[in-house]
């Protein structure tokens, strides 16, 4: 099968100074004041919301403004370009009746062509990769999607990855289409016809710069290129987080890495992404970006996701050096719901080192404050990556008794996990066969807890988690062992009388 590559050249024409768009254009419809015909109208015409105490805390002089995108009908900026491409679609043939459409997408797109799937009357599967939040797809579901899921490890063009694994299903299934929202004019279009003109009348033409996070990119290339048109002097400012490459500065593949929010960044650069209009390029963090959205909700109210806080910290971190005069706007493309039991969870990001544990005995017990290194736990020896197969692997779980696996590729540090589930989930769906390796199979993103941690913070860890890697803080975090919660129970339950825990 041919790859279609999501990172191929270009072919629009469009430039800034020319006299006419030469693309069709599609303007909002629907007046919010009347009743309207379907959910798929009400796409759009989101608020425009002045930004007051955290500017005023962090001594932010300009005016900022928020884009609240998360308030359009699906959740998020993605139901924009969901209608749009399959307004295109319609129009042009490609979708009839009966037809079944299939996207890799991070899970909002995924939303908002379930959403316009459920009020057409199209059949939909929604590729995704697995490191996207259990909110998303339950939300998919609801909508009557089929979803299948993905390694997060998985290289954009290797077979296993989302966009391999979509046109692998196109070309089984007939009548199917990929939108393709990585190639697909009407994804910047949507926003250079629309958003941008919202924002346009909504600032009344007084707009110095434009903040926006950068995933596919055609929210920024498409409000980019016409906000351009209007004020030519406007400064469109680009948000990529790290562990991506979209900017410029880290075009290398030896940068790309793991990063918690989702919806922004890519290890390709896909073809509407415009880079020549944007005008300055911020690398942000997770845990700064996940703290600024927590930031958004608590001390603004506004309901708003992970790349939210990725868009202000990128703005605060702008606007310290812009005078009073100036005013920007900044994009929060999706909201609260797809991510409560990551983000919004307190536990979830104590887990992952960007809160401060709160780790207090206030039940006096016994054992809270002692070290790991009392336990008894799993020291299991490390697998070679490329020296196992997944059959082989599952032989070894099932006479282990284990649900887990642990490979390394150079017998010290750890490389990834094989997990029963996860390992029987690739296999039964396809995305591996028995005699791969496993690291086709294996998941980097698992808790990692140094050696020196007290058994205390370690039962909190694991009152959702059912396992952590433990690390020996001493030696350049060399793999030491697993914990689970069985570890736990049976050091309290050996070394201390049931009464004395009771009671304790």
């Amino acid at each position: 099968m041919e790859f279609k590559q999501p990172n191929r050249p270009s072919y629009c024409t469009w430039e800034l100074n020319a006299t006419n768009s030469p693309h069709t254009c599609r303007t909002k419809n629907g007046d919010y004041t009347k009743i309207m015909p379907d959910i798929l109208t009400a796409i759009g015409q989101t608020p425009l919301i002045k930004l007051n105490n955290i500017p005023k805390s962090y001594g932010i002089k300009c005016e900022i403004y928020a884009k609240c995108e998360f308030l359009n009908p699906g959740g998020s900026v993605k139901d924009r370009i969901a209608y749009r491409m399959i307004q295109d679609a319609e129009d042009k043939g490609l979708l009839k009746p009966g037809c079944t459409i299939i996207e890799p997408t991070s899970g909002n797109t995924g939303i908002g062509l379930a959403m316009a799937a459920a009020v057409r009357g199209y059949k939909c599967i929604i590729v995704m990769p697995e490191k996207m939040s259990d909110e998303k797809i339950s939300t998919l579901y609801a909508l009557g999607a089929k979803i299948i899921r993905t390694p997060t490890e998985a290289s954009w063009h290797s077979p296993e990855a989302h966009i391999s694994v979509a046109q692998k299903l196109q070309k089984e299934i007939p009548n199917s289409i990929i939108l393709d929202q990585y190639t697909n004019p009407g994804n910047p279009l949507a926003h250079y016809d629309q958003t941008a003109i919202e924002i346009w009348k909504q600032c009344e033409g007084k707009i110095d710069y434009l903040v926006a996070g950068a995933g596919t990119g055609g929210t920024i290339s498409g409000i980019g290129r016409k906000l351009k048109e209007l004020s030519p002097n406007i400064k469109i400012i680009a948000v990529d987080p790290k562990g991506s490459i979209l900017d410029p500065s880290s075009d290398s593949q030896n940068e790309v890495g793991f990063y918690e929010v989702e919806g922004i960044g890519y290890d390709f650069i896909p073809t509407v992404l415009d880079r020549n209009v944007i005008d300055k390029w911020i690398k942000t963090e997770d845990n700064e970006s996940l703290n600024a959205a927590r930031m958004l909700i608590r001390q603004e109210g506004l309901l708003c996701g992970g790349s939210s806080g990725a868009a202000l910290i990128a703005a605060l971190k702008i606007a310290k050096d812009i005078p009073e005069e100036k005013r920007m706007v900044i994009i929060l493309p999706d909201g609260i719901r797809n991510y409560l039991t990551k983000f919004v969870s307190e536990y979830w990001m104590e887990t992952r080192g960007f809160l401060q544990p709160v780790c207090q005995n206030e039940m006096n017990k016994w054992w809270w404050n002692m070290k790991i290194s009392n336990l008894s736990f799993d020291k299991q020896s490390l697998l070679k990556e490329n020296t196992v197969t997944c059959q082989e692997a599952m032989h070894m779980l099932k006479n282990a008794d284990s649900q887990l696996l642990v490979i390394s590729d150079d017998n010290i540090h750890i490389k990834g996990v094989i997990s029963l589930n996860k390992l029987t989930s690739y296999v039964i769906s396809g995305i591996v066969k028995c005699t791969d390796f496993v690291d086709k199979a294996m998941v980097k993103q698992y808790v990692k807890v140094k050696h020196s941690a007290t058994l205390g913070y370690i039962s909190r860890v694991l009152e959702k988690e059912p396992y952590v890697i433990i690390l020996d803080d001493e030696h350049d975090d060399a793999f030491i062992g697993i914990v689970n919660q069985f570890h736990i129970l049976q050091f309290i339950t050996k070394n201390g009388t049931s009464n004395n825990y009771l009671i304790n």
